[in-house]
């Protein structure tokens, strides 16, 4: 073992094989229910200042309402998952696997060790178990995902190959690795595909997309753009105030990829309003409905209003030109 590492009490392993049960007791703050036991190994404790962030890692470790939460759990009933660890060559040091949260939470809680697995896996193999642990969580950052799911099919390819034909299945003509890597993650081919174009956006269209305003599919077109011109639709977005569809996103990767798209391009595009971002006036249905006979459709109703304001308007220029004439 090494240094600064204490076996637990072996009592440990039945706490692991209880996980998910319910405290006998009613304690002020609820235990809160962990992921699920990492795989059997070595249980021991490590101070968290040995421990390192996983190199690359693609989760956030927020500071919200659940890891607060979490943090209260952990600082009544300790920590019931152990967290998953693997040497670091050359050092002292472990990099955390699977745990992040829990360590953070841990610090949070006052705690200086936590409990943790001690096992030795590649790189690669590390890199499969540090996205799998964590694709099961609510509420993943679209960057997060992007990048998750990057590491992942990298590391599975670098890790089989590619495979023999005498030992390769026989799936469609379209079938990609990027397709097997896919149904490990429970999506589709073409969702990993889109995810993973957004790791080549710049880091502020990256963060549009973490705040929602802007769609997959628009991200993924944008993807394609060089870092120039990504960041003159950024500038342009700024500019005009709104986000852009997928049509103008489309017709912007089009001229990228025939060598037209320009600053003043981008710039002209982007004055265009979408046709969700031109102002409607909308009235319910039961406000409208008693001036005009029951058996009007909405269709019927709206062509009345427009021939009612066409009237008004004819009569408003009758009476302007009146006006005018005894004004002479």
């Amino acid at each position: 073992m090494k240094e600064n590492m204490k076996p637990i009490n072996p009592n440990w392993n039945r706490v692991l094989k209880a996980l998910g049960a319910k405290p006998k007791a009613a304690p002020a703050v609820p235990a809160i229910k962990e992921p699920a036991a990492e795989p059997p190994g070595p249980i021991a404790t490590l101070p968290l200042s040995k421990l390192r962030p996983f190199r690359g890692h693609p989760y956030q470790v927020r500071e919200d309402a659940e890891l607060l939460a979490l943090s209260d759990s952990i600082e009544q009933h300790g920590v019931l998952s152990p967290v998953l660890v693997r040497p670091l060559e050359g050092t002292n040091d472990y990099e955390i696997v699977s745990g992040h949260r829990r360590c953070r939470a841990a610090e949070l809680a006052g705690l200086s060790s936590v409990p943790v697995i001690v096992t030795e896996l590649s790189r690669d193999e590390a890199v499969i178990q540090m996205v799998d642990s964590n694709l099961h969580r609510d509420h993943l950052l679209p960057s997060e995902k992007a990048f998750a799911y990057r590491m992942k099919l990298e590391a599975m390819k670098r890790t089989a190959g590619r495979p023999k034909k005498e030992n390769a299945p026989q799936p469609a003509a379209n079938y990609r690795s990027d397709d097997a890597a896919a149904e490990a993650f429970g999506v589709s081919g073409d969702t990993v595909r889109r995810y993973v174009r957004l790791t080549e956006l710049i880091p502020e269209l990256l963060a549009c997309m973490d705040r929602d305003e802007m769609a997959l599919s628009v991200g993924e077109a944008l993807s394609y753009l060089g870092e120039d011109m990504q960041y003159a639709v950024l500038d342009a977005m700024d500019a005009e105030g709104c986000t852009l569809s997928y049509a103008q996103a489309i017709r912007m990767k089009n001229m990228f990829r025939d060598g037209t798209l320009t600053e003043a391009a981008v710039a002209e595009l982007l004055s265009e309003r979408k046709a969700n971002q031109k102002e409607r006036i909308s009235f319910p249905l039961d406000d409208l409905q008693r001036f005009f006979p029951p058996q009007y459709t909405p269709e019927q109703i709206r062509q009345s209003i427009l021939r009612m304001l066409e009237e008004k308007e004819e009569r408003e220029k009758g009476h302007r030109s009146r006006s005018r004439g005894v004004e002479r």
